[in-house]
C-alpha cells in the first residue's frame, strides 16, 4: 500500500453509518449487495458514479452511529480507495482498518477538496495532493504495523499472514 488516486465523492459532517449503508439492507452478508446500497440515502447516484479508485471526502464526524462493520465494507467494496475526512468515529476508524479500508485525518484537505477533484494520496508519507488545484496537505501516515493490515486487506488477512 504505498499510493492512490482517484475523482472525490465528496460530503458534509456528521455522515452517520445508517446513511453509509442503511440498515433495511443489513440482513445479507453479501458485499456486492451492501456495496450496491452504498450511500443511497445521502446521495442515490453514488452507486452509479463510484469508480473504481475513487476517493471520498467528508467533513467531521465520518462514520458516527453505529459500530456496524458493514459501513467501512460497503464502502470499500463500492470501489473506494481511500475515505479522507476532518474527523472520523472511532469505531469506524477502528472498523475502517480492521477490514482494510484505508481512512486519512486531515482538516484542511477535507474542508478544502471538492467533488468531482482528482486527488492523490501517499500513504508512506502521509501527503494528500489534489491534483486539481496542485494544493497538497499533510495528515499523518499510519505506523507500518497498520499500514501492513490495510495493505493485507484487513485484520483478519493479516493474522493469517
Amino acid at each position: 500500500m504505498e499510493s492512490v488516486k482517484g475523482r472525490v465523492h465528496k460530503y458534509g459532517d456528521n455522515v452517520d453509518t445508517d446513511v453509509i449503508i442503511p440498515a433495511r439492507y443489513l440482513n445479507t452478508a453479501s458485499h456486492k449487495e451492501l456495496a450496491a446500497h452504498c450511500m443511497e440515502d445521502i446521495d442515490k447516484d453514488f452507486v452509479n458514479k463510484v469508480r473504481p479508485g475513487d476517493i471520498m471526502v467528508a467533513e467531521k464526524n465520518f462514520g458516527c452511529g453505529s459500530s456496524r462493520e458493514h459501513a467501512p465494507i460497503a464502502i470499500k467494496t463500492s470501489g473506494i480507495s481511500c475515505v479522507i475526512a476532518s474527523t472520523f468515529a472511532r469505531i469506524f476508524y477502528r472498523n475502517a482498518i480492521n477490514i482494510g479500508l484505508p481512512i486519512m485525518e486531515c482538516d484542511e484537505a477535507a474542508k478544502d477538496i471538492k467533488d468531482g477533484d482528482e486527488v492523490s494520496v501517499d500513504f508512506n508519507t502521509g501527503i494528500i495532493t489534489n491534483e486539481t488545484t496542485g494544493k497538497t496537505y499533510k495528515a499523518e501516515p499510519f505506523p507500518e504495523f497498520i499500514q501492513n493490515i490495510i495493505a493485507k486487506g484487513g485484520l483478519i488477512n493479516y493474522i493469517k499472514g
